[in-house]
C-alpha cells in the first residue's frame, strides 16, 4: 500500500507537469470560474452539473454567467480542456475535485449540507487513492471534517491516508472586475499538514496567491467572518438611515463626512436589503453552530435581522408616498429598476428586489413592473414578469412611482428623474442628477 508521502509525490509531479485532470463540482458563480481558470491554464477539467440546460450551453461553449465571457468558454471546449458533463463516473480519471455547491439554510434558518453531502456521495462511488478533495461551498466551522469526511470514507478510504481532503472557501465578488477568480488571495487549511501542501500547490496552477492555514475549521470560520464583518456593518449603516429619516439628516452625506478619516474608518452604505448567497447566509450559519456549543450570537444575528428587515421598510416607504397621491394603492403602478442582488451582476440569488415585490404584491398592488437589462424575467408570488424591453420617457410616464433597487451603471438617471413623478431612491443613485423634475425620496435623508 503506498504511503500518504508517495501518494503526494505523484499527485505533486502530475501538478508540476500540468498533467492532471481537475473535477469541478458545480458550475456555479464559484463553479465555473474555477473551472475555466483551471482549463486557461492547460489542465483538463470536468465540469460536473446536474443542470441538463448549462450542461449544454457549455457543450456548445456559451457561458451563462456574466463574469466568465463566452469567448474564453469557446476557447477551452474547443480545446477540449474544459468537458461539462452530469456522468460523475468520470470522477474516477480526476486527480483533484472541487465541490463548489449550494449552501443555503432551511426554513429554519438551519445550515442546509444537502448539496455538500449528495457531491461527496457522488465523488466516494468513484473515490481512488491519491485524489485530492477540496471543499469550497461556504459553511460552518466542523463540515468539512465532520460531515463532508465520514461520506467520503464511504469509499473503503480513509482520509489523510489514502486521499488527500481539505477546505478552501471561495471568494468570489460578482461584477468585481479587479479581483477576480485567478487573482484573489485565497485561504486553504487541510485534513493534515500534507494535505494543505498537496491542495495549496493544485490550487497554485489556477490561483496566484494561496495561503495555508493550520486546518479546516480555520478556514471554514475565517470565511464566516469576512462575510459576517460586512453584515454587520451594513446592518449598522442600514439601521442609521432609519433614524436619519426620522431626524432629517442624510445618512449618505454622514458616511461620506466619517470616511474622510484616514484610519479607524471604513464606509459602508444602506440599502434596500442585503442579497447574494453568502452574507444574508452566513449569520444563521455560525448562529447555528454557536447554539451546538450552548452560546448565543445577539450581536451577530441582529445584524441579520436588521438587513432581512429592510425590504419591508422600503415597501413601507412606498406605500407612504402612494397614500399622498390621489390614488388607492391597487390602482397604483409602480416601476422597480434594477432586480439583481447588486450592481452590474445578473445574479438574482435572494434579491432584496424580490422580497419588497412579493411584499407590494400581497398588499395589493396589481400594477407592478420592472427593468433590469440583466435580468429578463423574474417570478413574484408564483407570476412571471418580463422586464420591460427599455426605458423611455413615455414608458417613465405611465408609472405613479418609480423605485431604485439597484443601481445599474448602464441606467440613465437623468432620463429617469427628469420623466418620473415620484422617484424612491434606496441607493442614492441620483445623486449625479443636478435638477429632477420628480419628486426623488432618499432612503436615509428625512422624510
Amino acid at each position: 500500500m503506498s504511503t500518504p508521502s508517495t501518494l503526494a509525490k505523484r499527485l505533486l509531479h502530475k501538478v508540476r507537469q500540468r498533467k492532471l485532470s481537475v473535477g469541478v463540482l458545480g458550475l456555479g458563480y464559484v463553479g465555473l470560474p474555477l473551472a475555466v481558470e483551471y482549463a486557461r491554464a492547460g489542465v483538463r477539467v470536468f465540469g460536473f452539473e446536474l443542470d441538463p440546460e448549462k450542461v449544454a450551453l457549455l457543450q456548445q461553449g456559451r457561458s451563462y454567467i456574466k463574469d466568465v465571457p463566452t469567448e474564453q468558454v469557446q476557447a477551452v471546449v474547443a480545446q477540449q480542456r474544459l468537458i461539462a458533463t452530469s456522468d460523475f463516473r468520470h470522477c474516477a480519471v480526476c486527480d483533484a475535485l472541487f465541490i463548489c455547491v449550494p449552501t443555503p439554510v432551511t426554513a429554519n434558518k438551519d445550515p442546509d449540507l444537502s448539496f455538500v453531502l449528495g457531491a461527496g456521495e457522488a465523488i466516494a462511488q468513484h473515490l481512488r487513492a491519491g485524489q485530492l478533495v477540496v471543499l469550497k461551498s461556504t459553511t460552518f466551522p466542523g463540515t468539512t471534517e465532520e460531515y463532508l469526511r465520514p461520506v467520503l470514507e464511504r469509499s473503503g478510504l480513509t482520509a489523510g491516508r489514502d486521499f488527500f481532503l481539505a477546505f478552501s472557501p471561495e471568494r468570489v465578488d460578482p461584477g468585481n472586475r479587479k479581483w477576480t477568480t485567478a487573482n484573489t488571495p485565497i485561504l486553504v487549511g487541510g485534513l493534515t499538514p500534507l494535505c494543505t501542501q498537496v491542495a495549496a500547490e493544485v490550487l497554485r496552477i489556477a490561483i496566484e496567491q494561496v495561503i495555508p492555514v493550520s486546518s479546516p475549521r480555520v478556514a471554514e470560520l475565517a470565511k464566516l467572518l469576512e462575510n459576517i464583518f460586512r453584515s454587520v456593518n451594513i446592518a449598522l449603516v442600514n439601521e442609521l438611515a432609519q433614524l436619519c429619516d426620522r431626524i432629517g439628516v442624510n445618512v449618505w452625506e454622514v458616511v461620506e463626512a466619517a470616511a474622510t478619516k484616514p484610519f479607524g474608518f471604513m464606509p459602508f452604505y444602506p440599502g434596500p436589503g442585503i442579497g447574494g448567497h453568502c452574507i444574508l447566509v452566513d449569520p444563521y450559519y455560525l448562529a447555528w453552530l454557536a447554539r451546538r456549543y450552548d452560546f448565543v450570537t445577539n450581536f451577530v444575528t441582529l445584524a441579520a435581522e436588521v438587513n432581512e428587515a429592510m425590504p419591508f421598510y422600503v415597501r413601507d416607504m412606498i406605500e407612504r408616498e402612494i397614500a399622498r397621491l390621489p390614488i388607492a394603492l391597487e390602482r397604483a403602478r409602480i416601476l422597480v429598476l434594477g432586480v439583481a442582488f447588486k450592481r452590474d451582476v445578473d445574479d438574482l440569488r435572494h434579491s432584496p428586489a424580490l422580497k419588497i415585490m412579493e411584499l407590494l404584491r400581497s398588499d395589493g398592488v396589481r400594477y407592478l413592473s420592472y427593468y433590469d437589462p440583466y435580468i429578463p424575467r423574474v417570478t413574484v408570488a408564483g407570476e412571471e414578469l418580463r422586464s420591460l424591453p427599455e426605458l423611455s420617457p413615455r414608458r417613465l410616464a405611465r408609472y405613479d412611482i418609480v423605485v431604485i433597487t439597484t443601481d445599474h451603471t448602464c441606467v440613465d438617471y437623468e432620463l429617469v428623474c427628469r420623466h418620473s413623478r415620484v422617484v424612491i431612491d434606496t441607493r442614492n443613485a441620483c445623486r449625479v442628477v443636478a435638477n429632477p423634475r420628480a419628486r426623488v425620496v432618499l432612503l436615509g435623508a428625512g422624510r
